[in-house]
């Protein structure tokens, strides 16, 4: 409960929160009394016995209106998703009103999205709901059970897997591909920070990843910063990696959603095992475990976020032992592709 203050009267005066109206702006009340004990009193009763003053609009203008109310703050693919989320999965509870909303009314709507839905799609519409609510301070406990997440059993490629799809997309001229294949692979980077880099991001053998290339579900793009801070980071990448980029422009030219489609055809056509582009990542990181490389190299090499003690050591510049096993990664990488380089001009 909020203090008393004392005014300029000589009275003292309690404020504290009501509500929040549809547009967002919160609302206080005010008790005045002449002694300061009367005024929090008087605060303190209000609290205690008043009924929540719930916004008199349903379950879609909620939403709605706490997704305009946040798209100054969020990302454009977050503010897109969550539109495309209330559009998609809202339809049994769009039209409740919130002082209206029960367990049973949540459970059957959770019930029917997981019918069509993953599970992880399913925590994700809840995550919305629950994330209005609280903005309007309308979030209460409800009986409501999830469906169980998924464990995924993703495979991780294996030197000779990845070895072939670069084969195959040097083989097809599909330049665009092989450099990002290398950078997956070799450079732990995701789809749209591929997408997100240009030559200018390239200092020596090294590249600056700054930013990300993404794509919104109406089919545009848009650039904007890394995933998180500690995606932010400087790279070095072996020689012939860096001696594939053009020399002007973006280091390649197609969207996330393209490498995402030729490298599924590729993999389909070749003799391996199923495996994503975004499974290059955990190649990446299989290569520097194999390789006794420390954690914290390696989150720092992949970008993966982590604790606060952690990311404070490895977002330091990389000292002289980190270099070490900077090199023997890049070694490791130099070597199988001259292999991969003398297979080729023996054909």
């Amino acid at each position: 409960m909020a203090k008393a203050k004392k005014l300029p009267s000589g009275n003292w005066r309690v404020r504290v929160f009501d509500y929040t109206d549809s547009d967002g702006k919160d609302h206080v009340k005010s008790f005045t009394a002449p002694t300061k004990k009367e005024a929090e009193y008087l605060a303190t009763q209000y609290s205690l016995t008043k009924k929540e003053a719930l916004p008199t609009m349903t379950i879609e203008a909620l939403v709605s209106n706490y997704i305009d109310i946040k798209s100054q703050s969020l990302s454009p693919t977050t503010v897109s998703g969550y539109r495309c989320d209330l559009r998609n999965h809202f339809d049994l509870i769009k039209d409740v009103y919130t002082d209206k909303l029960t367990s049973d009314k949540l459970q059957m709507w959770i019930d029917g999205l997981a019918m069509k839905l993953s599970p992880k799609t399913v925590a994700n519409s809840w995550g919305l709901l629950m994330a209005a609510l609280d903005h309007y301070h309308l979030k209460q406990r409800y009986d409501v059970k999830l469906p169980q997440r998924e464990q995924k059993l993703l495979y991780t490629p294996t030197d000779e897997e990845v070895l072939k799809v670069i084969t195959h997309f040097k083989e097809k001229g599909d330049t665009d591909m092989v450099i990002a294949v290398y950078l997956g692979a070799y450079g732990s980077l995701r789809r749209s920070e591929i997408c997100g880099l240009t030559t200018d991001d390239v200092k020596g053998n090294s590249i600056i990843v700054n930013k990300a290339l993404v794509e919104l579900p109406d089919g545009t793009t848009v650039l904007k910063a890394t995933k998180t801070t500690a995606s932010t980071r400087t790279i070095q990448l072996p020689k012939f990696v860096v001696n594939s980029f053009p020399e002007k422009g973006n280091i390649v030219t197609i969207s996330p959603d393209v490498i995402s489609k030729r490298f599924i055809d590729a993999v389909k056509k070749l003799d391996v095992n199923h495996f994503r582009f975004h499974d290059l990542r955990a190649y990446s990181v299989s290569i520097m475990h194999m390789k006794n490389i420390p954690d914290v190299i390696l989150q720092q090499r992949g970008g993966w976020a982590s604790d606060r003690v952690l990311k404070q050591i490895y977002r330091r510049s990389i000292s002289d032992f980190a270099q070490k096993y900077t090199d023997e990664i890049n070694g490791y990488f130099e070597q199988i592709n001259e292999k991969l380089d003398t297979k080729l001009d023996t054909q």
